[in-house]
């Protein structure tokens, strides 16, 4: 594990961040009219740029169905960090709810993820900085994950630009 992305343990304090039902309200607000192979390039390319004005040393990915729709790395990045991707993108996939949610939801049963869920931790990564692309009458149909920054930032990047995508799509 990168020391940015170090799995938090019960008796150590993690980093301070929303309450869970922040988080929740956060998935309720960001759900889009529609997804498509022109909206991935350009949520992605929304992330890239700005992830470059925080020179950000990320990589960024948008998967939709099990395919993936873009990628990039930025200066800085890593092959950990498209590991640490799948890994995030995983929870996502299984739970239909953003990796940091998914982990503070075990947090405030007074757990972790690693401890509790019975996944292999080595393919689920239930950290900051994967979100589901929920569509109105499809649900989650895919996700956006971020990788390289600590947690709670990776999370606050892709919600942040998914609030501006938003945003922009609906003007």
């Amino acid at each position: 594990m990168t020391r940015r992305e170090q799995a938090p343990t019960p008796s150590k304090t993690t980093e301070p961040g929303p309450t869970v039902a922040e988080l929740e309200a956060e998935e309720r607000r960001l759900v889009l009219p529609s997804f498509t192979y022109d909206d991935a390039w350009a949520l992605g390319s929304l992330l890239v740029e700005r992830a470059r004005l925080r020179q950000a040393p990320v990589a960024i990915d948008i998967h939709r169905a099990g395919q993936q729709l873009f990628h990039a790395a930025l200066p800085g990045s890593s092959p950990d960090n498209d590991i640490w991707i799948a890994r995030k993108r995983r929870v996502v996939e299984r739970y239909g709810s953003a990796s940091y949610l998914v982990g503070a939801r075990f947090r405030a049963k007074g757990s972790t993820f690693e401890a509790s869920s019975r996944l292999d931790p080595d393919r689920y990564a239930a950290h900051g900085g994967s979100f589901p692309i929920h569509v109105e009458g499809a649900g989650v149909i895919g996700a956006v994950t971020v990788s390289g920054l600590p947690q709670l930032q990776d999370h606050q990047l892709v919600v942040e630009t998914l609030e501006r995508f938003l945003n922009i799509a609906k003007s």
